[in-house]
């Protein structure tokens, strides 16, 4: 049997240490913890239900019952990082007081960036994983960070704040945005670079789209 090795034996303790993080919005699931940790150093070829039982210290027949498949357990392992994700969001918009439209959208923005940066790692192993599943375009359909989006549109419309043709598409637009500007921070090293400028000027640029965008239509 081939051992994996970390990816980057370096930053392998703080990848794991991020790792055990990210679902701090949900209640524990010893399983999907452990596989969380495992995949951020090791990437998803650590996604096995024997070595997930053995990090999780859970029987692996138990495992196998609930998840029937490794497959199985990256979906689930995806829709939990999903899940976490719109639950940290979702918590920061609730500090916004009753009718605040701006403030829920800049707690969307301000705390999807950060969620993002902070497991970037096990973001990247689970959806970019060049042994994944590849591109999958029914994902920009079938999205909950992108339905939150859009019922957090749809609440400003409601209330005639914003204006908007089409929420979801705007939403897309807004989701690619954060998606790509946040890449682009981490490619050329800005995200990670002290002081936090760099990530406030990110923050207040895709604020100004959003905002400019919702706001634009008011005009006809």
């Amino acid at each position: 049997m081939t051992l994996l090795s970390p990816t980057a034996v370096d930053d392998a303790g703080a990848r794991e240490a991020a790792a055990a993080s990210a679902f701090l919005a949900l209640p524990p699931d010893p399983a999907l913890d452990a596989a969380a940790r495992l995949v951020a150093v090791y990437g998803t070829g650590a996604l096995r239900l024997e070595r997930i039982a053995a990090a999780a210290a859970i029987d692996e027949a138990g495992l196998r019952a609930r998840f029937g498949s490794d497959r199985h357990l990256r979906e689930a392992l995806e829709q939990r990082f999903a899940d976490s994700f719109v639950a940290r969001v979702r918590a920061a918009m609730d500090q916004c007081r009753d009718g605040d439209w701006s403030g829920r959208l800049r707690a969307w923005v301000r705390t999807a960036v950060t969620a993002y940066l902070e497991q970037v790692a096990l973001h990247d192993a689970l959806f970019h994983d060049a042994h994944g599943n590849g591109y999958d375009r029914q994902a920009w359909q079938d999205n909950p960070v992108i339905d939150q989006l859009v019922e957090l549109l749809e609440g400003g419309i409601a209330a005639r704040v914003w204006a908007a043709p089409d929420p979801r598409m705007t939403a897309v637009i807004f989701f690619s945005a954060m998606h790509g500007a946040v890449d682009r921070a981490i490619a050329c090293g800005d995200a990670q670079a002290p002081p936090d400028e760099p990530r406030h000027r990110l923050v207040r640029t895709l604020l100004g789209h959003c905002e400019r965008s919702v706001q634009w239509w008011t005009r006809f």
